[in-house]
């Protein structure tokens, strides 16, 4: 069975609801609701996630969010800024923003990540 990048999908190996990612080999690529490490399962044993399933993933996603990003955790981690007049720069924030918007947080980090290369590549000195 042929998956969309970004269905839900229950691993039964596992006993955990993941993101599709894409193949691997052999293998599907999930990633767990919310972001994080993606794993990699038996496509033959995946099937779509129930609504409760669905639900539980959100509910765990959205308490490990609270958990790692609460109150106490504001000011640890600083979003890198863009360059002025930088559109790669521009467009890194943009895709880091989008990213936040539907709660993608890995590929939030990403973004930040990526920015941060960019600047010491390009911006020593910003």
């Amino acid at each position: 069975m042929q998956h969309e990048p970004g269905a839900l999908l229950y691993d039964p190996a596992t006993d955990k609801v993941g993101e599709y990612q894409d193949r691997s080999g052999p293998y599907a690529m999930l990633r767990p609701v919310g972001g994080g490490r993606e794993w990699q399962a038996d496509p033959a044993g995946l099937r779509p996630a129930t609504e409760r399933e669905r639900l539980r993933a959100g509910v765990r996603a959205a308490n490990e969010r609270a958990r790692t990003d609460g109150p106490f955790m504001l000011g640890l981690r600083r979003p890198p800024e863009p360059a002025p007049g930088c559109a790669e720069c521009v467009e890194l924030a943009s895709r880091r923003a989008q990213a936040r918007a539907v709660h993608d947080y890995s590929a939030e980090t990403d973004a930040d990540v990526l920015l941060r290369a960019h600047l010491r590549e390009r911006h020593p000195g910003a």
